[in-house]
């Protein structure tokens, strides 16, 4: 496989999530995501990467293959619906990832999960990075209310941290 020399660079050089998602972006991306979750029983987790290792680069890893391994590494597999959401945003790559767990198999489509990544990617492109993060947690949210929504009198506990994770 030849390397790809100016993929290697745009991971060697990439922006900082902080400068994108300062720690009040954070706050509100965490709260957007605590307000969704009042609305179902689904758990959403949004995770920030700024660049991959250049080993990894070199050795061919792709977005999705690193947006697997980090649903795995925050645990959002581990809800007890099997219901949790991963948006994994890799910032050298200009890609966004979603990984849904195995109990939304058949209830949410391939476009439909894609539909919410092009909408992200949008506004990402527009400059807007936190409010299609927003949005997109919106939209995950009104998905998971469709397919899992909160009943009045259930108990439902926040199974996954609501505050962003860089990585």
């Amino acid at each position: 496989m030849p390397v790809d020399i100016p993929r290697l660079f745009r991971h060697l050089l990439a922006p900082s999530a902080r400068r994108l998602f300062p720690a009040d972006s954070l706050q509100r991306i965490a709260a957007a995501i605590a307000a969704g979750e009042l609305r179902h029983r689904g758990e959403i987790c949004f995770a920030v990467e700024p660049s991959l290792h250049p080993a990894r680069v070199l050795a061919g890893m792709q977005p999705r293959d690193r947006a697997l391994e980090a649903f795995a590494q925050l645990r959002v597999w581990d809800t007890h619906a099997n219901n949790g959401v991963l948006v994994h945003l890799l910032l050298a790559d200009h890609r966004i990832e979603l990984i849904a767990d195995r109990g939304l198999d058949g209830l949410v489509s391939a476009e439909q999960w894609r539909g919410v990544c092009q909408a992200m990617e949008e506004r990402m492109r527009a400059g807007e990075a936190e409010a299609a993060v927003i949005a997109g947690v919106a939209t995950i949210s009104d998905l998971l209310a469709a397919h899992f929504p909160r009943t009045p009198g259930s108990h439902d506990d926040n199974e996954l941290p609501d505050l962003p994770h860089l990585l």
